[in-house]
C-alpha cells in the first residue's frame, strides 16, 4: 500500500465519503464489510493496538489511530513516535495541536479533531489549523452545516465531520455542506 496522503485521502472519500470509526472488536470485525478504504481506530491500548491495526492492515485498508483514545499512551508527543515505530498505522487523529505537529515532522498523515460550542473554539479552529497544518480537520459535531461552510472558507483543508449522525440525511446534510468524508460510529450509515 502506498502511504496515505491527503491525495489519496480525498480520492478514496470520494469514492466513498464515509468512514467507518471502529469502537470495539465486533465492529473491528465488521469493517471487512464496509466499501470504505479508510477507517479510524478509535479503541484499543497499547498492549493490542498493534494487533487492531495488523487485523485492519490484512482487509486492506488504511487505518488512522485516534492516539488520544488509545489507553496507556500519555498526549505527549512520545505516544506518536510509539505509533509511528511500532506499528503500520497510516495516520493519526488527535485534538492535541502538539501531537499533530510531531507526526507531521514524523511524516505520518494527520487528522485534526476539533469540538464547536461557542465562538471561541470557532476562532481556535482557524488559529490551530494555521499553526499546525494537518492534512485533514474533522469537526464535531456534524450537523452545524452554516458554521462549517464558514469555516471551509477560513481553513482551507479537507475536512471530515462527525458526531451525532443519526441517519442517511446527516450524512447527506454534512456532505451538502461542503465536507469531504464523515466519520461515524453508527454502523447503519457505514455504506457508501
Amino acid at each position: 500500500m502506498e502511504q496515505l496522503t491527503k491525495e489519496i485521502f480525498l480520492d478514496m472519500t470520494e469514492r466513498c465519503p464515509v468512514i467507518p470509526a471502529i469502537k470495539n472488536d465486533q465492529w473491528l470485525s465488521a469493517c471487512n464489510e464496509s466499501e470504505s478504504e479508510i477507517v479510524y481506530l478509535i479503541y484499543g491500548n497499547i498492549c493490542n493496538i498493534m494487533e487492531h491495526i495488523d487485523t485492519l492492515k490484512s482487509m486492506g485498508k488504511y487505518v488512522v489511530v485516534h492516539v488520544d483514545l488509545i489507553e496507556g499512551l500519555a498526549l505527549k508527543e512520545i505516544s506518536v513516535d510509539f505509533i509511528k515505530k511500532y506499528t503500520k498505522a497510516d495516520g493519526i487523529i488527535s485534538t492535541k495541536p502538539g501531537l499533530i505537529k510531531r507526526a507531521n515532522e514524523l511524516g505520518m498523515f494527520t487528522v485534526q479533531r476539533f469540538f464547536m460550542t461557542d465562538a471561541l473554539s470557532y476562532a481556535n479552529i482557524v488559529k490551530y489549523v494555521h499553526n499546525t497544518n494537518p492534512d485533514v480537520v474533522e469537526l464535531l459535531p456534524a450537523g452545524l452545516p452554516k458554521v462549517i461552510r464558514y469555516l471551509l472558507e477560513e481553513i482551507q483543508r479537507p475536512v471530515v465531520a462527525s458526531g451525532l449522525l443519526l441517519d442517511k440525511k446527516d450524512v447527506i446534510t454534512a456532505l451538502g455542506a461542503g465536507v469531504h468524508a464523515v466519520s461515524t460510529t453508527n454502523r447503519e450509515l457505514w455504506d457508501c
